[in-house]
C-alpha cells in the first residue's frame, strides 16, 4: 500500500523495553486525531540496546504498518541514532521526542503544525517558558538551568530551554543543518538550535507541560562536563575561528607588540637596556652563538631518522640545510610559513612527498614537546633533591614579602617550598606520563579512547581521544626502531639543552653567576618564551620571546644585578643571537641548495593542497 507520508515521528530508544509498546501506542493515537490515515509514520531508532528493545520493535512494526524499525548494532549516542532516522524517514515533517513521554502528548500538534502548516523550519518545545507546568527536581532543574543559561551567554541563543526532548524540523532546513552539526550525544539538541538560528531558520518555542518519568539517562558529572566542553568548541567555531585569518594574526600580533613596548618604556629606560645590551661582553655573546649552532647538526640528524622510520632516506647535511631555510621563513614571514617551506624543499631536492613532509614536521613537534616535559621534570626533581629550592625559594619570597592571612602570618620562603616540591611531584608525574605515552606507543591495541571513553561518551571526548591518539601515533612512528627512537629522542633532548646552555652563556656575558636556581630559571624561561612563539603572532615571535623571558627571569630570581633592565636586555640578545645564527644558516643553505625563500613561501598553499589526503 503506497503511503503520501507528511510527517515522520521518531522515538530515541536506548534500553526501552519496559515503556516502548505504550508509547508507540500512545504517539499512533494521538498523530490520528489531527492528521490523517497514511500520513505519518512512527520510526523507533533503536540505538544498540542491551535489552528487548529490539525484539518489541520489531513486533510493534509488524502490527501496524505506520511503525518502522530501524536498529544499530553500534551504539550510535542519541544524537546520532537521531540523524540517522531522520535520514531513513520519508516525511517533509521531522519530529522526535524523548520515549518516556515526559512531555505532554496534548501539545504534540502544536509541535507538527509549527512547521507543517505555520511556515517556521525548527520548533521546540520548553519547560523553563512562562505559561508552563514542569515539575523540575532540584538535581535536574539547577543543572539545566545553569547550562541554558551558558548556552545564551556565550553562544547568544535566543532560546530558554534547548534540551526539552520535544522539537520538529522541515526536512530541507534539518539536512542543511547536520552538515555541521559535530556532537552525536546530548549535545545535538543545543547545537542544532544554536546553527538554526545563526543561519537564520525560523525558529519557534512554545511553552509545555512536563513531569519527569524515571531516572534521567543523563550523567550529571560525565555528560553535563561534556556538554560544557561543547558550548566552548561551538562557541570557538562560530564565534572565534571565522576572525582569526592570517591578516587578522599578523595585525593582532604587531598591535601587541607595538603596545606592549609602548607599556614597556613607561617602566623601563630604552636607553638603560641599549646600555645594559652595550656592556654585554662581546666575546661571551659569540660564544653563545657558536654554543647555539652546535644544536643545528643534531637537529639535521634528528630530522633524518623521522624520515628514515617514514620510509625515506636523506643525508643529515643537507635535512639541516632544509630546516635552516625552513626557520628563517619562520622568522621572515608570519604564521610559520616556513613550515610549508620546508615540506617544499625536501620535496624539490629529494623528491619526498608532501604528506610525508608534513607528517616528519608533526613527528618532530611531539618530541620537542616530550623533551620539554622531561626536562623539566628532571631540573624540578633536580632542584629538590639538592636542595636547590632554597635559594629559588628565597628570590620569590624575595619578591613577595610577609604575607598575612586570617590574621596569621604565612612565610613566603616555605609557601614557596612546598609549591616548588609539589611542582616536582607534577615534574615526576609528567615524566611517568611520558613514559606510559611511549610504553603504550609500542602496544598493538592503544588504550587511549578506552580511557577518555570513561570519561565522557560524548563526540567532543571522542574528538579528544582522536587527537591524543594521533599523538601517539605520531610516536609510535619512531619507537618501534629502537634505534630510530633514541636518535629523535635522545637529539630532542640534546638540542632543547643546548638552547637553554646558550642562554645561560648570555648571562655570563651580562656578568651574571650561573647557579643551580638559574638553571632552573632559564630552563623555563626559554620554554615559556619558545611556547609563546608558538603563536602566529609575530615574525619569528619577535616580542613574545622577550616579553615571557623578561617575566619569567624577573619573577622567579632577586639577584641584585638581574633587575628588569638587564633581563630584558639578556632576552634581547639570547633571542637575537638565535635568530641571527639562523638567519646566516639559511642565507648559507639557500645559496648551497639553489633555493629561493620567496618562490618557496608563493608556493605555501599548492604544497598545502597537495598535501590534504581528501585531494
Amino acid at each position: 500500500m503506497s503511503r503520501a507520508v507528511e510527517v515522520s515521528v521518531v522515538l530515541p530508544a536506548y534500553n526501552e523495553q519496559a515503556t516502548l509498546a505504550e508509547t508507540v501506542t500512545i504517539t499512533l493515537d494521538t498523530l490520528a486525531e489531527f492528521l490523517p490515515e497514511g500520513a505519518y509514520e512512527v520510526i523507533v531508532a533503536e540505538d544498540g540496546c542491551e535489552d528487548r528493545t529490539p525484539e518489541i520493535a520489531d513486533e510493534l512494526a509488524a502490527e501496524h504498518e505506520a511503525v518502522r524499525h530501524i536498529h544499530s548494532d553500534d551504539r550510535l549516542g542519541r544524537g546520532g541514532a537521531l540523524e540517522y532516522a531522520f535520514r531513513e524517514a520519508e516525511g517533509e515533517t521531522l519530529v522526535y521526542f524523548d520515549t518516556d513521554l515526559a512531555t505532554d502528548m496534548a501539545h504534540l500538534e502544536e509541535l507538527v503544525e509549527s512547521v507543517r502548516t505555520e511556515g517556521y523550519d525548527v520548533a521546540t518545545g520548553s519547560r523553563w517558558m512562562p505559561g508552563n507546568e514542569a515539575d523540575r527536581p532540584a538535581k535536574r532543574g539547577i543543572p539545566s538551568l545553569g547550562y541554558n543559561k551558558l548556552v545564551r551567554l556565550f553562544l547568544r541563543s535566543d532560546l530558554q530551554d534547548h534540551q526539552c526532548g520535544f522539537k520538529a524540523f522541515d526536512r530541507d532546513a534539518l539536512v542543511t543543518l547536520l552538515a555541521d552539526v559535530e556532537d552525536e550525544h546530548w549535545f545535538w539538541d543545543t547545537e542544532l538550535l544554536v546553527r538554526a538560528q545563526r543561519a537564520g531558520f525560523r525558529v519557534r518555542e512554545f511553552p509545555v507541560n512536563w513531569t519527569p518519568r524515571g531516572d534521567s539517562k543523563v550523567d550529571i558529572v560525565r555528560d553535563v562536563f561534556g556538554m560544557g566542553s561543547q558550548i566552548l568548541r561551538t562557541w570557538w567555531q562560530l564565534s572565534v575561528s571565522p576572525r582569526i585569518t592570517r591578516k587578522v594574526s599578523l595585525g593582532a600580533g604587531t598591535l601587541l607588540v607595538v603596545v606592549a613596548l609602548a607599556l614597556m618604556t613607561l617602566y623601563l629606560d630604552p636607553s638603560s637596556v641599549l646600555d645594559a645590551i652595550a656592556g654585554a661582553d662581546p666575546a661571551i655573546v659569540v660564544l653563545s652563538a657558536l654554543v647555539y649552532l652546535l644544536s643545528w647538526p643534531l637537529r639535521g640528524v634528528r630530522y633524518r631518522n623521522i624520515l628514515s622510520r617514514l620510509d625515506h632516506a636523506s643525508d643529515g647535511w643537507f635535512l639541516t640545510g632544509a630546516i635552516f631555510i625552513s626557520q628563517t621563513g619562520n622568522l621572515v614571514f608570519p604564521a610559520r610559513a616556513g613550515d610549508a617551506v620546508r615540506a617544499y624543499v625536501v620535496k624539490a631536492r629529494r623528491g619526498i612527498p608532501y604528506p610525508t613532509g608534513f607528517a616528519s614536521l608533526a613527528i618532530e613537534r611531539v618530541f620537542d614537546l616530550l623533551a620539554i616535559t622531561v626536562l623539566a621534570g628532571s631540573v624540578l626533581i633536580g632542584l629538590v633533591a639538592t636542595g636547590g629550592t632554597d635559594d629559588l625559594a628565597a628570590a620569590i619570597a624575595a619578591d613577595i614579602g610577609t604575607v598575612t592571612i586570617g590574621g596569621s602570618a604565612v612565610d613566603p620562603a616555605a609557601a614557596a617550598r612546598t609549591a616548588l616540591q609539589v611542582a616536582a611531584g607534577v615534574g615526576a608525574a609528567a615524566i611517568l606520563a611520558v613514559a606510559v605515552i611511549v610504553v603504550n606507543a609500542r602496544r598493538e591495541g592503544n588504550l587511549v579512547r578506552r580511557g577518555v571513553g570513561a570519561l565522557s561518551s560524548d563526540s567532543y571526548a571522542d574528538y579528544v581521544a582522536g587527537v591524543i591518539e594521533q599523538f601517539v601515533g605520531d610516536i609510535q612512528t619512531v619507537v618501534g626502531d629502537r634505534n630510530s627512537f633514541l636518535g629523535v629522542g635522545g637529539g630532542s633532548l640534546l638540542i632543547w639543552t643546548l638552547d637553554v646552555a646558550t642562554a645561560l652563556v648570555v648571562f655570563a656575558a651580562f656578568g651574571v653567576d650561573v647557579t643551580l636556581s638559574l638553571v632552573a630559571v632559564a630552563f623555563f624561561a626559554v620554554s615559556v618564551g619558545n611556547l609563546a612563539k608558538v603563536l602566529p603572532l609575530s615574525p619569528g615571535g619577535i616580542g613574545l620571546y622577550e616579553g615571557a623571558f623578561t617575566l619569567i627571569v624577573v619573577g622567579l630570581t632577586a639577584a641584585p644585578e638581574l633587575t628588569a633592565t638587564t633581563a630584558l636586555a639578556i632576552s634581547i640578545v639570547d633571542h637575537a643571537v638565535k635568530n641571527v645564527v639562523t638567519i646566516v644558516g639559511g642565507v648559507v643553505s639557500m645559496a648551497w641548495l639553489n633555493v629561493s625563500l620567496t618562490t618557496a613561501v608563493e608556493r605555501t598553499s599548492d604544497v598545502e593542497a597537495e598535501a590534504d589526503p581528501q585531494d
